[in-house]
């Protein structure tokens, strides 16, 4: 696919974002325009694989991260964007991704992991590709609302609006059902909402978008719908499930995992996504006038966890102008090549700069990150307030963590944000419907079932499978969807 020769006459050379200084001035997306040319030439790069892994299925869905889950015909899409076809490519990348602006924008691309290129020379810039295909449409007016032709009178409740919902309720919707989404939070989009920042994914231009041309294909939205029985619940989960054909459950992992140490209670130790979800609330109702967030203005600020969420948090914290900023991270520094229990086309494991490591040493002149320690105690003053930590380093041997014997140091810290990852969903709105959990307290459903111990009760995503990316939840709801098809008509015609 591409050009026969392209990958020999061409490097890798990856879109890149906006200056870090200039950027960190404000919340708007990090990336630059996109260049045709480049693109072109990147496409080109892309090989004519005898069995193209990039688009292959994960090898190991919750650890591997290998391939790509919703199966993109990636080597089509590189050849018709080479040819100048972009509303071609456009068609193709809508036949298994249903928002290729979202995972064009925040997905790791484990696609590119699994790139055949990727064993001797830097992979093909699927990403980058796949985000500009996308942009091009909708600048272009490609991307238009599809209205079912006609209705099937089945009735379908989809609980939670992350990328999993959406995915499901858009399949769903195609296939003529009546669907209704409730989401907790006062706007639609769940985890792309609240939990990544307008400098990754822009909330009115890109999330909102979207979520519109859903509502004029006639999902129905209703936000401030807090399902099941907390104190918080305004409307039974039961009642919702008495007055539906299927009910999808696609609520995501939101309780984090905690830190219990001594001084966790300390007025400045927050979890991460508590951090995130108010500056992006703010962000969107008053341009951060009103206060209603978490600011780091001015802060000594520790993130303790890597990952996408810590480095998001990291962002965010610059542009609040922090005093310092410093990032722990458990496990030793990853190395610059893939090790030999980490081959292709499994996910590398290698030294990676994000954008907020990249932010953070344009600020601070270094990387944020301290390897190998571990936070032992919070300390704080008299009132309460958080103003130090005390740490450890450790050595990670035979799958284990050992503390390393005079290595204890005391950091300055006005702020702390947990990022360590999520245990699984809430369950107020399972226990009213009495589902079965399985050993990691997720709903029990089997993969490429996703029907649950409840008659009518489906479940998908990171409720079901555990934390993980975006473009599997997608995949997820996109699976869940042709399922519940399956069940409501007897039959599909559902991918």
């Amino acid at each position: 696919m591409g050009k026969v020769t392209g990958f020999k006459e061409h490097r890798r050379v990856a879109a890149p974002y906006r200056d870090p200084l200039e950027r960190l001035a404000d919340f708007q997306e990090i990336y630059t325009d996109h260049d045709i040319a480049r693109l072109t030439n990147q496409a080109a790069r892309c090989m004519d694989c005898g069995v193209p892994f990039c688009q292959s299925p994960d090898i190991n869905p919750i650890s591997a991260r290998s391939g790509c889950p919703i199966h993109n015909l990636i080597p089509e899409w590189n050849d018709l964007v080479y040819g100048g076809q972009w509303k071609d490519a456009l068609d193709r990348l809508h036949k298994t991704n249903n928002f290729p602006e979202f995972t064009g924008r925040v997905c790791p691309a484990p696609c590119e992991g699994s790139c055949v290129l990727g064993i001797t020379d830097p992979a093909v810039t699927i990403k980058n590709i796949e985000m500009a295909i996308i942009d091009h449409g909708f600048s272009e007016g490609w991307v238009e609302p599809v209205v079912p032709k006609s209705r099937t009178g089945k009735q379908v409740a989809v609980v939670g609006s992350g990328p999993t919902g959406l995915a499901a309720a858009a399949q769903l919707n195609s296939a003529g059902h009546q669907v209704t989404v409730y989401e907790r939070e006062d706007r639609i989009g769940g985890l792309l909402m609240y939990g990544i920042p307008n400098m990754k994914l822009d909330k009115k231009k890109v999330v909102e978008r979207r979520v519109d041309l859903l509502r004029r294909e006639g999902i129905q939205f209703v936000v401030n719908a807090d399902i099941g029985d907390g104190e918080n619940a305004t409307l039974p989960v039961t009642d919702i499930l008495s007055s539906v054909d299927a009910l999808l459950l696609t609520t995501g992992a939101t309780v984090p995992r905690d830190l219990q140490i001594p001084g966790r209670d300390l007025n400045g130790v927050h979890f991460a996504m508590e951090f995130l979800t108010k500056n992006t609330k703010s962000l969107l109702d008053s341009d951060l006038q009103n206060g209603n967030f978490i600011n780091a203005k001015g802060k000594d600020v520790i993130v303790i966890g890597g990952g996408d969420t810590g480095t998001d948090c990291l962002g965010t914290s610059l542009r609040h102008l922090c005093n310092t900023l410093t990032n722990f991270e458990l496990f030793p520094t990853p190395p610059p090549e893939r090790a030999k229990d980490n081959p292709w086309p499994i996910w590398p494991l290698t030294f990676q700069i994000d954008y907020g490591h990249e932010e953070s040493a344009a600020r601070f002149k270094k990387d944020p990150r301290i390897y190998s320690i571990s936070t032992t105690e919070f300390l704080g003053d008299e009132d309460g307030n958080l103003k130090s930590l005390e740490t450890v380093d450790v050595s990670f041997e035979n799958g284990k963590f050992q503390t390393i014997t005079g290595t204890e140091k005391t950091f300055d810290a006005d702020l702390v944000f947990l990022s360590m990852g999520f245990l699984g969903p809430e369950h107020y709105v399972s226990e009213p419907l009495g589902l079965e959990l399985d050993k990691r307290s997720n709903y029990k459903a089997e993969k490429g079932e996703y029907q649950t111990s409840v008659s009518k009760v489906f479940a998908a995503g990171d409720c079901r499978s555990g934390q993980s990316l975006v473009v599997r939840a997608i995949n997820e709801g996109r699976e869940a969807a042709r399922e519940i098809d399956r069940f409501l008509t007897g039959t599909t015609e559902l991918p």
